[in-house]
């Protein structure tokens, strides 16, 4: 798979103040003339061209976090060298910090003398990267591709994203993907101004994060038997002694690659931990951590109703996962670790003597409540760490940790429930957002796990529920989409399943929901996918209309 490298030029203006979106002087136009993707906030056509020639010059100026990163994707496509002059460079590229500038935002103005791509801060610039790149032919994805004479149109972009959370999820446990795609994943997102990688890395089909202190969880948790021949949902049993050789994990050393390689491409990853349900890969290794204290291999398949679960009495159990949950803050940069909490079966708690007592000691009403208070226990954790939690809508039950932040994925509800009491909130409703659904008839589609998301009706979300007061639309900070994996073996699979609904979403995310029809973003999403051909990305063409 290509992957994604900047391959273009920047500048900056003169300090030339940022007009905000709504400037009366700038003129909002259907920018399907210029086919972005997210739509800007505002487009102006400039009289002209801009003439990309081999012996212009390039500048940077202003506080660069990764500026050979940027210099090394102008140069792939430009020869120009990068100049002292900044002010007489053909190409500028600068930071102009300004609290009149809102952060991600960027201002890009082309003529026929210049390049000019200003911003607060270095998101903005990036974010007016990927537009320039889009102005540019699709040939730019080609590395090898000669630009010169090519012309870019002269225009005016104003630009700034609606919300601060723009997301996309990954499942590796279910199917594990190699290092490379998983960088590649990360280069989808960059091309569409997707600013979060939501790394779900632990569930009862396999751990794929190595832990220092607990070296099982790799040797043993993060493999099963081979079953990749089968149905999921109907997989042979087990035979005795046999090998598990279906599986992977990803070092630490690893991760921090992909860490550094998404934070230049302005993205945060945030890990997912899975406590106190869809654990149940840890007790092939661990099934003192359980309440029944039994080996359990990890499952090669369909694992329903997973009533296995960490057993909420046992004290080992915390000191397990905070010294799980040290090795990962430490690893991970971002604020938010996410603890998933979904379809947390209760069945074992009901009978544990263990959870019953713990139930008793703390005063507690049902497991419900031994849930919540599961929950918060590894809050305290980790904002001892200096993070904050996120977990599935299932986190409220019987009561929110205190400072938690709510993805909701069973519709609204929970979304709704927590913005009203002040709690921050991801959308992520499996009706809209679940990109492991169908995008079409199933007979003709790849097997996916059921339901009917065309592309069509991603397009359609709105993040922001009617039932939230103004006052409460603050708590939404955005949304996400979540491929899981269970029917999604391959690598083209995935990004056949991602693309384009993604792109979708992504105008959900970035753009203002006034103006936005379908017809005008098929136009601009079709002159996209040579872009995605050359990049070698799979996606799902569009249906006839």
């Amino acid at each position: 798979m290509k992957h994604l490298t900047l391959k273009i030029i920047l500048l900056v203006t003169l300090m030339i103040p940022m007009e905000t979106c709504t400037t009366s002087n700038l003129i909002n136009i259907e920018s399907s003339a210029m086919n972005i993707i997210p739509k800007p906030q505002s487009v102006k056509p400039l009289q002209g061209t801009f003439v990309i020639k081999s012996d212009q010059s390039l500048s940077l100026e202003g506080d660069f976090v990764h500026p050979e990163f940027i210099k090394a994707s102008l140069n792939a496509l430009l020869p120009g060298a990068f100049s002292s002059n900044a002010g007489g460079a053909d190409v500028q590229l600068r930071i102009h910090p300004d609290q009149s500038i809102p952060s991600e935002s960027y201002r890009l103005e082309i003529n026929a003398k210049h390049i000019l791509l200003t911003a607060g801060d270095e998101p903005g610039i990036f974010y007016g990267l990927q537009t320039l790149r889009q102005l540019l032919p699709a040939t730019v994805e080609n590395q090898t591709a000669e630009l010169h004479n090519n012309a870019i149109p002269a225009v005016l972009v104003v630009d700034s994203p609606r919300f601060g959370w723009r997301g996309m999820h990954l499942d590796v446990s279910r199917h594990f993907f190699p290092l490379e795609f998983v960088k590649q994943y990360i280069d989808m997102l960059a091309l569409h101004k997707m600013n979060v990688f939501h790394w779900h890395l632990t569930d009862d089909n396999g751990w794929r994060l190595e832990i220092k202190k607990y070296p099982k969880l790799t040797e043993i948790c993060a493999w099963r038997v081979d079953r990749e021949h089968e149905d999921w949902r109907k997989w042979s049993p087990i035979e005795p002694g046999e090998k598990a050789t279906y599986g992977g994990f990803y070092t630490q050393d690893e991760v921090r690659e992909v860490i550094a390689y998404a934070a230049e491409r302005q993205i945060t990853v945030i890990p997912e931990i899975e406590m106190p349900g869809h654990s149940s890969e840890l007790f092939a290794a661990y099934p003192e951590l359980s309440c029944q204290g039994k080996v359990i291999p990890v499952n090669p398949g369909s694992y329903w109703p997973n009533e296995d679960i960490l057993c909420a009495g046992n004290d080992s159990v915390f000191t397990f996962l905070e010294n799980v949950l040290d090795e990962v803050a430490e690893l991970f940069p971002a604020q938010y670790i996410h603890i998933g909490g979904d379809e947390a079966a209760k069945k074992y708690w009901e009978t544990c003597p263990k959870c019953q007592q713990r139930i008793q000691t703390e005063g507690l009403e049902n497991e419900h409540e031994l849930q919540s208070w599961f929950i918060q226990k590894i809050e305290k954790h980790i904002l001892a760490k200096g993070k904050r939690l996120i977990g599935w809508d299932e986190i409220l039950e019987g009561g929110l940790a205190q400072s938690a932040t709510v993805m909701s994925w069973r519709g609204e509800k929970g979304g709704i429930a927590a913005a009203k009491a002040g709690h921050d909130v991801v959308m992520t409703p499996y009706t809209y957002v679940y990109f492991d659904y169908y995008q079409g008839n199933p007979e003709t589609e790849p097997q996916a796990i059921g339901g009917d998301l065309p592309v069509t009706k991603v397009y359609s979300y709105e993040p922001i529920p009617e039932e939230l007061e103004p006052e409460e639309h603050k708590f939404v900070l955005g949304a996400q989409a979540n491929l899981w994996t269970e029917f999604v073996k391959t690598t083209d699979h995935a990004e056949y399943m991602v693309l384009p609904r993604m792109t979708a979403l992504s105008e959900v995310v970035w753009s203002d929901p006034e103006g936005r029809e379908w017809s005008e973003f098929r136009a601009r999403l079709t002159e996209l996918f040579p872009r995605y051909e050359i990049l070698d990305w799979n996606y799902r063409p569009l249906d006839e209309e």
